[in-house]
């Protein structure tokens, strides 16, 4: 079996490239399972000091891979399995003791996109494009994305990107907040990487206390929000009315 996603260690830094080019690294279970078993042994790792998340190809992520909405929602605990696993990820990208940086280029659709909004920072290359299309196919965002998007882009501007689903670029994702940085599209990678070795860099405990303590007074309802948002992403993913749009979204 293909390794969908890829792990390596340099300088202190562990690189996670999301692997299905050929699907514009669209999450499937396959490759969100091994997401997160890499995140939590990197999380474990102590010659690791910062996570880079990246995607192999042109496009950083074009969400979840809606050929596999079938399975997903055969029964109730299968779906509930896939809603699980992202929110570990979540959790996993949020509240890990390491820093981690996203780079982004090209596509950053829905579950994509929310990856780079868990991370600590997001660098994007100057013509990503980014959308939100979670609702106009039956789906109720998860990831903790209720609880990081309002505080990061504002209550009106999150009900704007959810609700209407409108494609804005890199620099309305600085703008916003989303984005750390925006370079050329041939530097993003080299400016996460510098960006991370900088940070591993640092003495691990204190960047370690200071993600904790920053969650602490900013997310300290980040479990009671995934535990809210479990509930609606279950419920959203098992109406039929969620399947025929999904059904009329592929055969475009």
């Amino acid at each position: 079996m293909v390794e969908t996603v890829l792990r390596d260690i340099s300088q202190r830094v562990c690189t996670l490239t999301l692997n299905r080019p050929e699907k514009l690294n669209a999450l499937n279970f396959q490759m969100l399972n091994e997401l997160r078993q890499n995140l939590a042994s990197a999380l474990d790792d102590s010659d690791v000091g910062a996570i880079v998340l990246q995607g192999a190809g042109n496009v950083f992520c074009s969400g979840d891979d809606l050929d596999e909405f079938d399975e997903w929602t055969s029964s109730e605990s299968k779906a509930l399995e896939l809603i699980e696993c992202i929110q570990d990820i979540a959790r996993q990208l949020v509240l890990g003791e390491k820093v981690t940086i996203c780079t982004v280029h090209g596509w950053a659709v829905g579950s994509g996109l929310r990856l780079a909004v868990n991370c600590d920072l997001a660098v994007f290359g100057e013509y990503t494009r980014c959308v939100f299309p979670e609702f106009s196919l039956g789906f109720f965002p998860t990831g903790g994305i209720t609880a990081l998007l309002p505080r990061t882009i504002g209550h009106v501007q999150t009900k704007e990107a959810m609700l209407l689903g409108e494609t804005f670029g890199a620099n309305d994702a600085l703008k916003m907040g989303i984005a750390w940085k925006v370079v050329s599209r041939s530097i993003v990678h080299e400016t996460a990487q510098e960006a991370a070795k900088q940070i591993a860099a640092l003495p691990q405990q204190a960047v370690a206390d200071f993600k904790r303590v920053s969650n602490q007074i900013n997310l300290s309802d980040f479990e009671q929000m995934l535990s809210l948002e479990k509930e609606s992403a279950l419920r959203a993913m098992l109406d039929p009315k969620t399947r025929v749009r999904v059904s009329e979204s592929r055969s475009r």
